[in-house]
């Protein structure tokens, strides 16, 4: 892997540990750590040695605290809008990775880094996880698609409420609330987290990637979910993983999808 100032990089049991590595600033992102985030998920695209991604903190008080505010403070309206469509494609990028990605939320997600962890395919939260959306406390809204993810994971009527009040949440609200998937003791969190990619890695990792882009289709409004869902259903069924998980099937054993 790359070497890089503001993340560290790991790869343990084919999954890439991707770790925000600023306790001092509680992990603060600031543009550098964008890019670094996403230099590292972008490389391990057509690595084969890496099957998932877990995306974290470093230390147990925060997964991201939020935006780093001292770089824009000074902003203008351009250089805000350019900001705001940097993190977009970035996050875009995350949600739209064909490997399962998942945010091990260790402790305060909010602004930014509530924005993050929504990116993410899933997200599993220590005990001691908050989260919040607090922008408007800064006279600013979320800019990295936090006011279109919250609505999409929570509702309208809840997101609208958290948006408006900068309200931060406790881990057993997010849970309720369909923001976070588990909620565990932090020193169960990588191990959770583990858990649910070595499941996911037993499944065939074509029929994966085309899930992950039928989830997405739904909430692309220029493109009719059911119509792509039709198309990813056909081109699963000529392909070697569809011959080796419905022959298993009908052996009764267990598919061995990752030797084709």
């Amino acid at each position: 892997m790359s070497s890089y100032q503001n993340i560290l990089t790991e790869i343990k049991e084919n999954t890439l540990i991707i770790t925000i590595n600023r306790p001092d600033k509680l992990n603060a992102l600031n543009l550098k750590t964008l890019q670094e985030i996403d230099h590292a998920v972008t490389s391990s695209k057509n690595d084969k040695k890496i099957w998932g991604i877990i995306i974290t903190g470093a230390g147990q008080k925060a997964f991201v605290a939020g935006a780093d505010i001292s770089e824009f403070k000074h902003f203008n309206m351009e250089e805000g809008k350019n900001l705001s469509a940097a993190g977009h494609d970035i996050f875009n990028n995350i949600e739209r990775f064909p490997k399962p990605v998942i945010a091990a939320v260790n402790g305060f997600a909010l602004g930014g880094g509530c924005e993050l962890a929504m990116a993410c395919h899933m997200r599993i939260a220590s005990e001691n996880a908050r989260f919040g959306q607090p922008e408007v406390n800064l006279g600013i809204i979320p800019g990295y698609g936090g006011t279109q993810r919250l609505i999409d994971l929570i509702g309208k009527t809840k997101a609208t409420e958290l948006l408006l009040t900068a309200d931060i949440i406790k881990s057993d609200q997010a849970l309720q609330l369909g923001l976070v998937n588990h909620v565990v003791e932090i020193d169960n969190l990588e191990g959770k987290c583990m858990e649910i990619l070595q499941k996911i890695y037993s499944k065939s990792p074509m029929a994966i990637k085309k899930v992950i882009q039928c989830v997405n289709a739904y909430h692309d409004k220029q493109t009719n979910g059911y119509d792509f869902e039709i198309e990813a259903f056909g081109s699963c069924c000529n392909t070697n993983e569809f011959t080796e998980g419905t022959n298993a099937f009908i052996e009764k054993r267990k598919a061995n999808f990752r030797a084709l």
